[in-house]
């Protein structure tokens, strides 16, 4: 897919790489020296990269590199516990100051595994080390990777397409970024298959958020230092790195992450953020089997096979207890949400809006074949309307068998996610334990468990006890043929924050599937409006 096309329309055009290393270095080397958390700012290379925005035009940004750099005094790993940094000099002949610019704090991880920069030469070299498939929907072509490989097992859970590991999905973001004026800066993070010689997980939850708070602790210890605006966060990542962008925005200082992070020895200073992107989060596990099953219970598997509908309908009753319980109010004035209303709202708040935007931005001859190969959708007065069962029908099968996300085998990437000690995957979920089918479980669920879900889950930090120190400017993104999770996770996420008072832009690309990303040019736009930045040329 190309890049930069408005909301739910098939993007034109792309980012289009080229960058060479000048001989200015300013330093052998950026990382940090042993046990200190001090930036460097002189230990950067200057790098020259040519970026085509959405509009097609190229520009030629001229910017200064700072290699991995160790953000803990005590890591584990600096494989992956370490960030690289990319800051704007030069704009087209124009010379810019960044010293007070956004950073826009992009992780790369997928599928919860580990994702290093520690071999990354360039901007945009952040990478996640994902089980497979193909590149992600929006990803720009001929990005230099910096990844560096984990140690993962081939028997790690979630290796079957259940990995969700599209985490590069977002790397445009950092491209037009950079072209706008802004700071980049990219953590690694330890991931669920990492395993020491002892045979040891030493990347499980919550080691994947517990890193990235420690890498903005150092960015903001580092405050007159490291180029850009501390108090001008703005993270963003895709799929479990959409979940982790969207804790890290709703978990700002909670105190239940300080025993971790002092552990690693961590900056002592803020972990809040200003303002999160997250594009299709899988997260609120705990409750995602049901939620799963709400919405794609009705689906075939590719195979044309049905799920267990004893299983299916179970969790839909779990479900819908769930959501009650929320006590959530739609957007737009919508009113109460609960399971009998929600497929309602998700057609009129979202789904329908988006078809629309696609419809219209389509040639009438272009929109009269959509429309004749999609006749579940009646076109009228400008706008797209069709039922929720027939959308369903559009989007056809369902990517995962139930339980989705907590495997009665413990087949999944989030067993594995949760998985301690020498123990590569435990059931996380009550229904999953009872059921379990390897013989390998008590049937229950682990002491620990219910205390990692919460480090794991945005929504325990704005239902359950809402934190103040959250992010109060949202930027969420979902394709709505992504069958990864369920569109609910994100609108629930959403409609919590908007009942906060929060400022949230929420919107879903129309008959886009999982990690895709068809409006980055809005979303540097975005940033410059919520930070109330204006870039400022020396």
């Amino acid at each position: 897919m190309g890049i930069g096309a408005t909301a739910g329309v098939a993007a034109v055009g792309g980012i289009a790489l080229s960058a060479n290393a000048s001989s200015d270095s300013k330093s052998s080397s950026s990382s940090s020296s042993s046990g200190s958390l001090v930036f460097d700012p002189d230990a950067y290379t200057k790098l020259t990269k040519t970026i085509t925005d959405t509009a097609g035009t190229k520009h030629t940004v001229v910017y200064h590199f700072w290699k991995a750099i160790t953000y803990v005094a005590k890591p584990v790993d600096a494989t992956y516990q370490s960030l690289i940094v990319s800051a704007p000099v030069e704009i087209d002949g124009k010379a810019v100051d960044a010293s007070n610019a956004p950073i826009l704090f992009a992780n790369s991880v997928g599928g919860y595994l580990p994702a290093s920069v520690s071999t990354a030469t360039e901007v945009g070299g952040g990478g996640s080390a994902m089980g497979g498939g193909a590149a992600p929907s929006g990803a720009p072509t001929g990005s230099t990777s910096g990844s560096a490989a984990p140690s993962t097992s081939a028997s790690a859970p979630g290796a079957n397409g259940n990995t969700n590991a599209t985490g590069g999905a977002t790397s445009s973001n950092q491209l037009l970024a950079l072209a706008a004026g802004y700071v980049v800066i990219e953590p690694g993070a330890r991931g669920r298959t990492l395993k020491n010689s002892s045979g040891e997980y030493y990347g499980t939850a919550p080691a994947a958020i517990v890193d990235l708070k420690a890498a903005v602790r150092y960015i903001k210890a580092n405050k007159g230092r490291i180029p850009g605006n501390v108090e001008r966060i703005v993270s963003a990542g895709t799929s479990a790195g959409g979940a982790l962008s969207s804790l890290l925005g709703a978990s700002g200082d909670s105190p239940i992450y300080d025993p971790y992070l002092k552990a690693l020895g961590a900056a002592d200073a803020s972990d809040a953020i200003f303002a999160t992107g997250a594009w299709c989060p899988i997260t609120d596990l705990e409750h995602a089997d049901g939620a799963y099953e709400w919405n794609w219970g009705a689906n075939d598997l590719s195979t044309g096979k049905p799920v267990d509908q004893t299983v299916s309908k179970a969790l839909q009753a779990q479900f819908a207890e769930y959501q009650a319980g929320l006590k959530l109010r739609g957007l737009g004035g919508f009113g109460p949400l609960n399971a009998r209303n929600l497929d309602a709202y998700m057609v009129k708040q979202y789904l329908e809006p988006s078809a629309t935007t696609y419809l219209a931005a389509l040639s009438d001859t272009a929109r009269a074949t959509y429309l004749k190969a999609n006749t579940f959708l009646t076109w009228s007065g400008g706008k797209a309307t069709f039922t929720w069962t027939d959308f369903l029908t559009h989007v056809g099968a369902r990517k995962k068998d139930a339980p989705a996300f907590d495997a009665f085998d413990l087949s999944a990437g989030e067993n594995n996610e949760f998985g301690t000690g020498k123990t590569l995957a435990r059931h996380f979920t009550a229904y999953g334990a009872k059921n379990d089918s390897t013989g390998l479980s008590s049937k229950r669920v682990a002491s620990d468990i219910p205390a990692k879900l919460d480090l794991m889950n945005p929504m325990h930090h704005l239902v359950e006890k809402v934190n103040p120190n959250r992010s109060k400017h949202w930027w969420i993104r979902l394709g709505t043929k992504d069958s990864d999770t369920a569109l609910t996770v994100a609108a629930n996420l959403a409609a919590r924050l908007d009942n906060l008072g929060d400022d949230v832009n929420h919107i879903y690309y129309w008959d886009e599937g999982h990690g895709a990303n068809t409006d980055p040019g809005d979303f540097i736009t975005w940033i410059a409006q919520v930070t109330g930045h204006k870039a400022k040329h020396k």
